[in-house]
């Protein structure tokens, strides 16, 4: 059931070695068959007592063998006395099992019996399996052609001794279990060669090494006697292989194997440290259920967890106030039932868990993974990885969702566990654990750790929930100028807007990659989001800028009015698209001409500010050779958090607390006003999802929400966005970001709808990237721009992608970003410079009415703000 591909004749040619059972009673011969109770054994001397269990034998002509045994006193041989049973000759024999047990409790003196087992030849032609609906064992014996003779042999003996025979109403019964894994020249007829080597019927005449059968399954018929001697002797003859099997394994692995030094001196293992090295464990038992890729998944896991012995636990003070807690590890077995997948259950072959376990990038969250290998009875393996994320979010409200959710991929594999050789199948998906089925597993608790186990599930609740100590060690970035040193020379220009203010841009310059292409490539305009620098990253090997440049690409950065270098307190995101964007679309035109095409990649605030630049009307969509926009777009659709955030007047209260100077210092080690540091405070005390033990970003996450997953990006890549990038961050467009969060889409200052009215204008091919696993901006934000722009621009390339596991700013400044999402960009790109922005219209659908079908984003529920959203496309647009 597990995948192990055995002969087909496994359970085949089982044998009951030709046995009869029968039980004489109410003789009043001197039989002795009854075992002694305490008080008899140390009265009646050892030549008196009744013999051992098979005490005599008699061997007929007829080709069988009889012999008596002695019950224990111990043994309900009641049992051998009741309705499963018939007796002879008729008469009273229904109640005799009771008067005798009667007689018994009294103290008179009980009817002589003994049993009676008869042996010999079976057929061997029985089966035994296993049904896989009910789980239970079907067992068919085999045919005994000498039962009628053992009856009457059981018979004689009775009116010779007197009393009465009981035996089976169903069938014989049997003590002597032989085959089902019948030694064979091929795997035809058996399940071991002669050797006891279990046949790999895939393969004909070879073996699995090293599995072998070696007990009484082994032998393919009855023997007609007591077998014990000819088990023995098979697996004697077994054994002897099985050695010369081993000698040779371990001298072909261990040739090159170095001899170990035997200590002289062995440490005395006392008696405090034996005490100390006593194992402590609990066993759960744990039942989820959910789906898996949209189908019914069942888990039915048990886990044997490891408590390592520590005085350190003993003290609730202590552990309470402790860096960090221990993780615990144990092993997982079960099944996973899946039938979309394989109809038979999946069992877990190798599974582990680790609970509470801590990631140094995220010290205020625990986690829970598991890790299962399984196996189908088709022989296919299966890895299924689980992870509950425990987050101090509002305290404790979501708590009970957190510990209860499991997070699962499943995928197929070939090959061993540790190497995950995924061939196909990836399916994503959730399971919980119910809380009636909660309370179950808590109540089930086994092991002599159970104390221990639940002091330490509540002491992780505690510190994590309630008390939000960070745990493990965060590791601190000690700052090199040595990343810098490598990074592409750029040169820096100055530039003056239309409306007299002075911004900055960057320019690299492809070089030698040039020479590579035939033809020259447009250049790249890179725009960053609110104050926060997401391409120029030098502390990471490959972030985009990098990536453009082996593509052959110019690259040109820019810092507007709301860059830390650039800060403005009197500004819009509306002056962004208005006078930033054209300018740096001019400069770049110096250098290249008025009919040089510029690729736009923007992030966040960036893409609403080039929206409001191309559907404002202030660029031409002429010079703009393809627009790609992560978390942003024509619309802005925010999290759950942020929407609340955005319609309490935080915003109010933060710009009369900064008063002239809009532009917040987030340094610790810089000076602030005293209305700074009071904002800076505020913000701390603001939920967000995830805490941090940086200030510097416990300071941003608080004003804007938590922009990033902690676990995607490296610690130096933290520690620079922290304390080098992100020093100062202009609030002063705070009043039209949120104008523009409350509406859900992009509007001027005053908060009129200006731009999605020209949708005429967005002639231009996208693409918009989102976070699987939002945090700020939702994937409404894309889904929408993506359905705006094919209704109303059906003549361009337009794309959507959601990448998973990803946030907001970590789909650019995340580790795996030049994995998981750069490519995106560089396809998109190149196929716009390959000439393939365009797609031929169907006349037929002109109207663009698919455009408008809710092809159920996957990513986000239908709700009702949605609908309204999608029905207002049409009148956006008109």
């Amino acid at each position: 059931m597990r995948g192990l591909k055995i002969s087909k004749a496994l359970g085949s040619g089982f044998s009951c070695n030709g046995n009869t059972v029968a039980y004489l009673c109410g003789s009043n011969g001197p039989l002795n068959g009854y075992g002694l109770d305490k008080k008899q054994l140390s009265k009646i001397p050892i030549q008196a007592r009744p013999g051992p269990s098979i005490s005599s034998s008699y061997s007929s002509s007829l080709g069988f063998t009889i012999q008596s045994a002695v019950l224990p006193t111990a043994y309900p041989y009641l049992l051998f006395k009741g309705i499963t049973t018939f007796g002879w000759p008729t008469g009273y024999w229904f109640f005799h099992g009771i008067i005798d047990k009667l007689k018994h409790l009294i103290g008179s003196k009980s009817s002589q019996a003994m049993v009676l087992l008869a042996m010999g030849h079976d057929k061997s032609d029985g089966k035994i399996i296993l049904d896989k609906e009910t789980n239970k064992i079907i067992f068919s014996p085999p045919h005994d052609p000498l039962l009628p003779q053992k009856v009457k042999a059981f018979q004689k003996i009775t009116r010779k001794l007197g009393g009465i025979l009981f035996m089976s109403r169903f069938r014989s019964a049997s003590v002597h279990l032989l085959g089902g894994c019948n030694a064979s020249s091929d795997s035809s007829d058996g399940v071991c060669d002669p050797n006891g080597q279990v046949f790999d019927p895939e393969v004909p005449g070879l073996v699995h090494q090293g599995l072998y059968v070696c007990d009484a399954s082994l032998i393919p018929c009855s023997v007609g006697v007591n077998p014990c001697l000819t088990i023995a002797a098979a697996a004697e003859h077994v054994c002897k292989d099985l050695v010369n099997n081993v000698l040779k394994y371990k001298t072909k692995t261990c040739t090159n194997s170095v001899s170990k030094v035997v200590d002289q001196n062995p440490p005395i293992e006392t008696h405090d440290t034996l005490k100390s090295s006593e194992t402590s464990y609990v066993s759960v038992k744990e039942t989820l259920r959910g789906y898996i890729g949209g189908m019914p998944c069942t888990a039915t896991l048990r886990m044997k967890i490891n408590l390592q012995n520590s005085n350190d636990f003993d003290d609730w003070n202590y552990s309470i106030m402790r860096k960090s807690l221990l993780t615990l590890k144990g092993k997982v077995g079960g099944y996973v039932v899946f039938r979309a997948i394989e109809k038979d259950k999946l069992h877990v072959i190798d599974g582990e868990v680790k609970m509470f376990e801590v990631n140094y990038r995220t010290p205020y969250t625990q986690y829970m993974h598991y890790r299962l290998l399984l196996a189908a009875a088709s022989g296919s393996r299966y890895v299924l990885e689980g992870k509950k994320i425990m987050n101090p979010y509002l305290f404790a409200i979501f708590s009970r969702k957190e510990t209860t959710t499991l997070y699962v991929t499943f995928k197929r594999v070939s090959g061993n566990f540790a190497e995950d050789h995924h061939v196909g199948l990836n399916l994503k998906g959730k399971l919980k654990v119910s809380m009636i089925q909660l309370l179950k597993t808590l109540l089930s608790l086994e092991g002599n750790g159970k104390g221990r186990f639940l002091h330490l599930f509540l002491l992780h609740l505690l510190r994590t929930y309630i008390l939000q100590i960070p745990q493990g060690i965060h590791k601190e970035y000690t700052p090199t100028d040595s990343y810098n040193n490598s990074y592409p020379i750029s040169t820096f220009h100055e530039l003056e807007t239309g409306d007299g203010c002075i911004i900055s841009c960057r320019r690299w310059n492809c070089g030698h990659s040039r020479l590579k292409f035939n033809e020259e490539k447009h250049p790249v305009l890179l725009l960053n989001g609110h104050s926060t620098e997401s391409f120029c990253l030098p502390t990471e090997p490959n972030d985009l800028i990098r990536t453009l440049l082996t593509e052959g690409h110019e690259i040109w950065l820019l810092q507007p009015r709301l860059h830390p270098l650039n800060p403005s307190n009197n500004f819009t995101i509306e002056d962004l698209g208005r006078y930033d964007i054209p300018a740096v679309i001019s400069k770049i035109c110096e250098f290249h001409g008025p009919s040089m095409k510029v690729h736009v990649v923007a992030h966040c605030v960036g893409g609403l500010a080039i929206h409001i630049a191309v559907m404002g009307g202030h660029v031409s969509p002429t010079r703009i050779a393809s627009l790609c926009c992560t978390n942003s777009s024509m619309f802005f659709k925010l999290s759950t958090l942020a929407t609340v955030k955005m319609w309490l007047p935080l915003v109010s209260i933060s710009m009369a607390l900064l008063g002239k100077n809009k532009t917040l210092t987030l340094l610790d080690t810089s000076k602030a006003s005293l209305r700074h540091r009071l904002l800076m405070y505020i913000a701390r005390w603001i939920p967000r999802y995830e805490r941090c033990t940086c200030n510097e970003c416990e300071v941003f996450s608080g004003i804007f929400g938590n922009t990033f997953w902690h676990q995607n990006l490296t610690p130096t890549m933290h520690h620079w966005l922290n304390k080098q990038s992100t020093t100062k961050l202009p609030m002063a467009a705070f009043p039209h970001l949120r104008k523009i969060c409350k509406s859900g889409f992009i509007v001027d200052s005053k908060g009129n709808n200006s731009y999605l009215i020209h949708p005429e204008r967005m002639a231009v091919s996208t693409l918009y990237i989102s976070g699987g696993r939002s945090l700020l901006v939702t994937p409404e934000t894309t889904f929408l721009a993506n359905k705006y722009v094919k209704l109303h621009q059906p003549g361009f390339r337009h794309e959507r992608v959601v990448v998973d596991g990803f946030g907001h700013s970590d789909l650019l400044i995340g580790e795996e970003s030049c994995k998981e999402v750069f490519p995106y960009i560089v396809s998109h790109i190149r196929l716009c410079e390959e000439g393939k922005d365009i797609v031929m219209i169907n006349k037929e659908k002109k109207d663009g009415k698919e455009a408008l079908d809710w092809a159920a984003d996957p990513y986000r529920v239908a709700s009702f703000s949605t609908w309204s959203s999608m029905s207002k496309l049409r009148l956006l647009g008109c």
